[in-house]
């Protein structure tokens, strides 16, 4: 996101508003460094603002929060009703899918994008306020994060239908529960999302950012068929538990063994996660690479790995 904004010499705030300059990017980093997929993925703001939250976009980094819709009051009637076809920001987003496809929809996979049901719930709510309600208020917890699975799956299909043959599903605050409050407050509601995306024929895509190594055993039961392992997760591990039908993706750090790293090295680290995991495998790095990672840098995570 933020290296493919600024490779362009694009402000942060017109990569996130204006789907034009959020796909030249994108195709200037898959001509330019052999990358095979094209992403809609900005910030994880649209659907919040779409539902009336308030953002500032910022010329360096992701918008920045105003209000969250939800902030002071648990009253799901505060929340608008919107069409994920003409809202503000997820239209952005379809009309960027439907430009992929016109670029080179049969030579690049087009990964469309969601927030997961607990990490919409915190946008809406914010975090300390869901936080606070998966402990005390759970009832409405249920309610509000079957409302975002709703939204979710009208927008992961109206992205479908435009070319995206992958959905992200974007649920990053899942690291910062426990597996048994995961296990019986939101498990339930990403199954449903995952499988209402298989319905329209989607692959599913999970990011949670963080070390979900508890998680691990719980995420096997979703079905998903990708999974973006952050560096801190143990890649054997996940591939004894989740099997050889999920794509593994990961993990080097992306500051520490990307950035900060060399050519070289990273691609020996590359070499080392593949060996253990084994195939299905993507080389990826375990989260966003830093906006300010030398070029030659990504180049080298880029650089084809022999099919094993």
């Amino acid at each position: 996101m933020h290296f493919a904004a600024r490779y362009i010499n694009a402000s942060f705030a017109d990569f996130a508003r204006d789907y034009k300059v959020l796909v030249e990017a994108n195709r200037r980093l898959v001509e330019d460094f052999g990358i095979d997929q094209l992403d809609i993925m900005s910030d994880p703001w649209r659907e919040m603002t779409d539902f009336g939250g308030e953002i500032e976009y910022q010329k360096d980094t992701i918008p920045r929060v105003l209000h969250h819709p939800l902030q002071e009051r648990t009253d799901l009637n505060l929340l608008q009703s919107p069409n994920p076809v003409n809202s503000e920001r997820m239209s952005n987003a379809v009309k960027a899918i439907r430009a992929y496809k016109e670029f080179g929809g049969r030579q690049y996979s087009i990964t469309g994008w969601v927030e997961g049901p607990a990490a919409e719930a915190a946008n809406l709510r914010g975090v300390t306020n869901f936080m606070m309600d998966l402990t005390d208020n759970i009832t409405f917890c249920n309610e509000l994060m079957t409302l975002c699975v709703d939204m979710a799956i009208a927008f992961a299909r109206a992205q479908i239908e435009e070319g995206a043959d992958t959905i992200g599903v974007g649920d990053a605050i899942v690291s910062q529960i426990s597996p048994r409050m995961y296990e019986q407050l939101v498990l339930v509601h990403e199954i449903r999302l995952v499988e209402a995306i298989h319905e329209r024929d989607g692959l599913v895509r999970l990011h949670i950012c963080g070390d979900i190594n508890r998680h691990l055993p719980l995420i096997a039961a979703l079905g998903i068929d990708i999974i973006d392992c952050d560096w801190m997760v143990d890649m054997e591990k996940a591939r004894a538990i989740l099997g050889d039908k999920v794509v593994l993706t990961g993990n080097l750090d992306p500051v520490h063994a990307v950035r900060n790293s060399t050519p070289d090295k990273i691609r020996q680290g590359f070499e080392e996660i593949y060996k253990t995991v084994g195939n299905p495998y993507f080389v990826n790095a375990g989260c966003e690479i830093p906006g300010d990672t030398p070029p030659e840098k990504l180049r080298a995570l880029c650089k084809p790995i022999p099919y094993q």
